[in-house]
């Protein structure tokens, strides 16, 4: 999106054709996989939850794309600490769930603490307040519209899986299935379909990007699926969450980059609020168990 190809030095535009690209190949995984483990290919929820699920991924996704545009990867990377915030407002609508002070405190305290590490490089001809495009009003638009929209997607993920005690592949299938459908009706609608494949033939780099993109987008989404089925939505955000900061930690470690103090604040804090709602947690759950009753036998009287 923001590289040029070709000796004209053109940028590849078409966000929901990537969207597409991504898709088919998952939908193919996915279908491999059902049929190769002789597992049931028959939709376990309605098609239209499947559609809503689809739609808000597609947009997550577009939104994602689009703003790269407008705004540096640096910045787009800022804005993905806030994933936790969304997440728990979308399940207390979608699935009722009850957060006390306690979750939103360690949430907000999390997304300051990435914030602080990326915006404050030892180096800060490296910040993302001094590099890349300008963080437009629109980029700004995009990227919360990628935030509402993907904090939807993963909540309303975890509740197809525990209402419906769905596979993980048959979900993937079904989601990718609608999305393929969605995404190539708005490129003809768009008439983007025909001049994407027409850039892909003309810049044969691009085709190899668009492959890597897709293959790495595919894997993704397994794990992404696994972790949502397995630990629910907000543990998956809390570790998108804090991949950004470990991320930029491994490669400041492997590259000999160094650490400003402001980053060190910034990885103290995200790792101790960490630390401390897991410690909280167990605790929790260690009192719970001593005070439950016990199940033994009752002595005759």
């Amino acid at each position: 999106m923001r590289v040029p190809y070709g000796a004209e030095k053109e940028f590849f535009r078409y966000s929901l054709f990537l969207v597409f690209c991504n898709r088919i190949t998952t939908s193919m995984v996915s279908a491999l996989v059902l049929l190769s483990s002789k597992k049931s290919t028959d939709p376990v929820a309605p098609i239209q939850k499947y559609c809503v699920v689809s739609f808000s991924n597609i947009l997550t996704t577009t939104c994602q794309y689009e703003a790269l545009k407008y705004v540096s990867f640096p910045v787009q990377t800022l804005a993905k600490c806030a994933k936790m915030i969304p997440v728990m407002i979308w399940g207390t609508i979608i699935m009722k769930k009850k957060y006390g002070g306690k979750d939103y405190f360690f949430a907000v305290i999390v997304t300051m603490g990435c914030s602080l590490f990326i915006l404050y490089p030892a180096s800060m001809d490296v910040s993302p307040l001094n590099k890349g495009r300008e963080s437009t009003v629109w980029g700004v638009s995009l990227m919360l519209g990628y935030l509402g929209f993907d904090g939807f997607t993963s909540t309303f993920q975890d509740k197809l899986f525990k209402g419906y005690e769905m596979e993980i592949h048959n979900q993937i299938f079904y989601t990718t299935m609608c999305s393929c459908v969605i995404s190539l009706s708005g490129l003809i609608l768009q008439n983007h379909l025909l001049p994407a494949v027409d850039f892909m033939v003309r810049h044969p780099d691009c085709f190899y990007d668009v492959l890597i993109l897709s293959t790495v987008a595919t894997a993704s989404q397994f794990f992404i699926s696994y972790t949502i089925r397995t630990f629910g939505a907000l543990t998956f955000a809390t570790i998108m969450t804090t991949r950004q900061l470990v991320s930029i930690l491994l490669s400041c470690v492997w590259f000999v980059h160094p650490l400003s103090w402001m980053q060190w604040v910034g990885a103290a804090i995200v790792f101790g609020a960490l630390y401390a709602k897991t410690f909280s947690r167990n605790k929790l759950q260690k009192a719970a168990v001593v005070s439950s009753p016990s199940q033994g036998s009752v002595p005759n009287a």
